[in-house]
């Protein structure tokens, strides 16, 4: 289509609209075939400004037995002393005789933009000689931040922004045995893999020979299959051809075997986090040498977002439909007439700051 007038002419370039979108007039126009540019993707800065003026949450669990590492692992991921044995200088681990769960939280900025973390700590799960349903707690305590979460929502007059305390992603800690995987695991996996978003790692894998470590690997995804176990990222959850690529890719990496440590080594004139040995220095973040850095870039560079997305939008979903579909639930239930909102907020809680 031409627009003439007695000065110019503008040519404007009328995109037929998509099969879905037939049935509205005419079609899409393109910003840049109007009379200049429009700036519809200033929105991005937009969106990163509050993001960074703001912060965000991010909810880690670490389950496994003692001794493989959980907190190093931690410290190593977000390169800072987050472990709860960081926070005590006299801390001295002991074998709990039952699990308890231990959250400590800390703010993590950089290049502008903060992130609370979270990271939730289950001492004593797996390290007991009975250790049937060791896992309760752990499904207690998911559930526990669920329903948190769900009061805030049934508030009349909401926050603005409801602190976020719900389990992102839990990180399972399979030892190093090079065998296939215990009932323990298999249970836990069963039981948690409905609620929370499960991303199995092999402990202390320098203990293994790379075939026995490819070897663990294919026994525990056979494993995995035999028992209907879903681990992050389901395949039932990619969006799109390209994520499923992506994913598949990672699927076919899992579990990951990882190293942890905090040490500093000199390689080659260069400052490497890594492990020294009589053989020689294991390097943290080289692939060759374990899978560290692809579990930091599924947890924090590619897949983030994405673990929160799937925590909102699919297992807190299910958490909620269930429990607002229950026959007996009540407000009260709830818990909501017992908490007296002041002025449109709850007098007992106050906003979530960073």
């Amino acid at each position: 289509m031409t627009l003439r007038s007695a000065s110019a002419e503008l040519k404007v370039e009328v995109v037929p609209a998509a099969p879905g979108l037939q049935g509205l007039q005419g079609g899409l126009v393109r910003g840049a075939d109007l009379f200049g540019y429009v700036g519809i993707e200033a929105v991005l800065d937009q969106m990163r400004r509050k993001t960074m003026k703001a912060g965000f949450e991010f909810n880690i669990m670490v389950v496994g037995q003692s001794g493989l590492g959980k907190s190093t692992l931690v410290n190593t991921l977000f390169k800072s002393k987050i472990s709860r044995k960081s926070c005590s200088a006299n801390y001295e681990e002991k074998i709990p005789k039952t699990v308890k769960l231990h959250s400590v939280s800390h703010v993590i900025e950089e290049k502008g933009v903060k992130m609370k973390l979270t990271v939730v700590d289950t001492p004593g799960f797996g390290d007991q000689i009975n250790n049937e349903n060791c896992w309760e707690p752990i499904v207690e305590y998911v559930n526990e931040q669920y329903e948190k979460y769900l009061r805030e929502e049934l508030h009349v007059t909401r926050k603005r922004r409801i602190p976020d305390s719900r389990v992102h992603c839990c990180i399972y800690f399979l030892p190093a045995t090079g065998h296939r995987l215990r009932p323990i695991d298999v249970e836990f996996m069963k039981r948690l893999g409905k609620i929370v978003s499960i991303v199995p790692v092999i402990a202390k894998a320098d203990t293994l020979t790379v075939e026995e470590r490819q070897d663990f690997k294919e026994r525990i995804r056979r494993d995995l299959a035999a028992n209907g176990i879903g681990v992050y990222p389901q395949a039932e959850y990619d969006e799109d051809a390209e994520e499923r690529l992506l994913n598949d890719r990672i699927r076919e990496s899992l579990p990951f075997a990882v190293v942890g440590t905090d040490k500093e080594h000199q390689v080659n004139g260069n400052k490497v986090l890594g492990r020294k040995t009589k053989w020689g220095i294991i390097e943290v973040e080289n692939v060759a040498h374990c899978e560290f850095a692809n579990l930091r870039d599924l947890l924090i560079r590619s897949h983030l977002q994405d673990l929160k997305e799937v925590t909102h939008s699919i297992l807190y979903e299910k958490y909620r439909v269930r429990r607002l579909n229950e026959s007996n639930i009540t407000f009260s239930e709830l818990g909501l007439s017992a908490w007296p909102l002041e002025n449109g907020t709850d007098k007992n809680e106050s906003d979530s700051h960073l």
